[in-house]
């Protein structure tokens, strides 16, 4: 009985921590689109780099973390992504790349994946 309660409260935490990522995610998603419409150099571009750049950091800490529970070719698969996106950020800021397209499409397909767990 007591596993049984534990287990659910576990599932429970997991479902809790993805619904949250996910939210992020679509928060990330809502101010890139807004600097998209704006465009690089506008007080709602770096808006959304700065989110961008505080939410990867979040991951990529959590995820090179030991204790991080999920499987190792998907922490690293992520890594990689987070790392990629972090410079993609650093790319628009220095006017090396112009559009937020990449970010967005990335954003919302890791959200999507958050959605379906």
């Amino acid at each position: 009985m007591y596993r049984s309660i534990y287990n659910q409260m576990a599932e429970d935490t997991g479902a809790a921590i993805r619904e949250n990522e996910r939210l992020a995610f679509e928060r990330c998603i809502t101010l890139l689109k807004r600097a998209e419409a704006h465009g690089r150099g506008s007080r709602e571009s770096v808006e959304a780099l700065v989110f961008v750049n505080r939410l990867w950091t979040i991951l990529l800490e959590d995820l090179s973390h030991p204790e991080n529970g999920l499987p190792e070719s998907l922490r690293a698969g992520l890594i990689s992504v987070g790392i990629w996106i972090l410079r993609q950020t650093e790319r628009i800021r220095q006017g090396e790349a112009d559009g937020f397209s990449s970010l967005i499409e990335v954003s919302q397909t890791i959200s999507n994946g958050l959605r379906q767990v």
